[in-house]
């Protein structure tokens, strides 16, 4: 027979309009004569001719069809096993469907894989196939609207995802071996569509643009994610494949057939490259989530780290001064006649250095907690003087020379008593430290006054005349663990600028002319 095939995707007849020229005839075992078409034709009165037939044109797109429909139910059903929501699953399980019906669909496509097809096909088998394969998609994407925002997943919930999933893949399976050996073995209980009245094609198509239009409306007034939007676009190119499989296909191999596959291999691809790109982006998110988790494990363990060492380093003072004065203590006991005024003064020292190793602790614990309990209103000038009574000895036993220019009326300042004392002590025995080994005149200068640009802050500065800090490790002398002394642990300063900002201050380091270094410590008034 020589002829041409009128179509709705599969759907043909006999066209006698058709004008072509045989390329080639073959016999089947029966020993029929087949003849294929070598003209791309758009009607009786087009003879456009597009491109020769390709046999291998419909395993081809469908091939990739079935591929990429598989891959996106794969993908389906994994978001399904993470969120267990039965949405998810019968969407999945449509695409399964898809997948499944479109390889019935081509081993039964006439001159696919034989001239009549093969599984036993019928003259009605391949168009109700396509059929088939046209209205699951949009049935799902109904029922996973419908579900998506009542779903509370508790039934699924119930059970392994696993196994709602081994159940779904189970039941699809059967219902696709099911429906094709119906449409193949009892294709003529079937209406007939090929070679019937064109009624019938048309309701048929009708049908299925019903659905395609119901799945698009129902999408677009219950979207709700990235996913909903991508379905719409299928939905949309699927609604122009099946118009365009309608309308604008006469015979099979013409340019609207090749178009109708084009759009339906497109449709296939769009929700795809859409979960690709989701599931890409939610391993960023995670990739990152885990990288923050884990930067701030570490950061937690600095922080363990930096407590223990700041209570290692700001302990140390207040026991190294017990120890002296009890051994300064004993010395006196010791006499052939003791002093017991002096050793009473010792002892008292102890006492006070005990204090103030408790309050150093209770500091440091509430500094850490972010803790304001324990703030009270004092002034700068007095602390300073009680700090230069703590280090008298150490300034006189190092031939330090201490300058005090303190401004009178300063504001008065809410801060932690016990906090601010340990960083101008700390600040004071660094200055010592620099000035320990030189030659020239040793000057400890200590200044307050109020910052000239806005009155609500108060400045300390302390000046040392010592060795000073090398230009290229100013910037990291406040950093953790950062030292520039063979005995330091790189904590003191750290501890320091910590307390200075837990106050809404700020410290700052700068070059001291012609030697050392000042640190200047910025602390706001009561009114600011």
């Amino acid at each position: 027979m020589c002829g041409s095939l009128l179509t709705y995707g599969d759907f043909h007849r006999p066209f006698a309009g058709y004008a072509a020229r045989p390329l080639c005839t073959n016999h089947t075992s029966h020993g029929a004569r087949v003849t294929r078409p070598t003209a791309i034709s758009l009607g009786s009165s087009s003879a456009v001719k597009v491109a020769d037939w390709v046999g291998a044109f419909i395993p081809t797109v469908e091939t990739a069809i079935v591929v990429s429909d598989l891959a996106t139910s794969a993908l389906l059903f994994a978001q399904f096993s993470i969120v267990h929501r039965s949405a998810l699953l019968v969407l999945a399980s449509g695409y399964l469907f898809t997948g499944l019906i479109v390889i019935p669909h081509m081993v039964t496509f006439p001159g696919a894989f034989a001239p009549t097809g093969i599984l036993g096909a019928g003259p009605q088998s391949t168009a109700w196939l396509y059929h088939l394969w046209k209205v699951s998609l949009p049935l799902a994407v109904i029922a996973y609207v419908l579900l998506k925002d009542s779903d509370r997943g508790a039934s699924v919930a119930q059970r392994s995802p696993v196994t709602a999933i081994g159940w779904s893949v189970a039941t699809v399976i059967a219902i696709v071996c099911g429906l094709t050996w119906a449409v193949t073995a009892e294709g003529r209980l079937l209406p007939a569509i090929v070679g019937g009245a064109t009624v019938t094609r048309h309701l048929v198509g009708g049908l299925d643009i019903s659905l395609i239009a119901g799945a698009l409306a129902l999408l677009w007034f219950r979207r709700r994610s990235v996913l909903d939007l991508w379905l719409m676009v299928m939905c949309f190119i699927l609604l122009l494949e099946i118009a365009m499989a309608i309308m604008l296909v006469d015979t099979r191999f013409s340019l609207g057939f090749y178009a109708s596959r084009f759009y339906a291999l497109i449709a296939t691809i769009v929700v795809l490259l859409v979960l690709l790109s989701e599931t890409t982006i939610l391993y960023a998110y995670l990739a990152r989530s885990v990288m923050k988790q884990r930067q701030d494990r570490e950061g937690r363990q600095i922080a363990m780290d930096v407590m223990a060492a700041s209570i290692a380093h700001e302990i140390n003072q207040p026991l190294g001064a017990m120890v002296t004065n009890a051994n300064a203590a004993l010395r006196w006991m010791a006499n052939a006649t003791p002093d017991l005024d002096e050793a009473r003064s010792a002892i008292a020292r102890i006492v006070k250095d005990g204090q103030r190793a408790n309050e150093i602790i209770a500091s440091i614990r509430s500094m850490f907690k972010k803790d304001f309990h324990g703030r009270t209103q004092l002034s700068v000038n007095d602390l300073v003087r009680e700090v230069v009574t703590m280090i008298e000895v150490d300034l006189r036993t190092q031939r330090i020379t201490i300058s005090l220019e303190l401004r009178q009326g300063l504001p008065q300042l809410i801060a932690d008593r016990g906090q601010l004392q340990q960083v101008f002590l700390n600040l004071c025995a660094n200055a010592i430290d620099a000035m320990r080994f030189v030659e020239r005149p040793r000057l400890l200068r200590i200044q307050s006054d109020v910052i000239t640009e806005s009155s609500s802050y108060i400045l300390v500065s302390i000046e040392d005349s010592g060795t000073g800090i090398d230009g290229k490790h100013r910037d990291r002398i406040l950093e953790p663990f950062f030292t520039t002394k063979s005995s330091g642990t790189g904590i003191g300063l750290t501890i320091c600028q910590s307390i200075i900002e837990s106050h809404g201050g700020s410290l700052k380091v700068s070059a001291n002319h012609p030697h050392g270094t000042i640190f200047h410590v910025a602390l706001p008034t009561r009114d600011s």
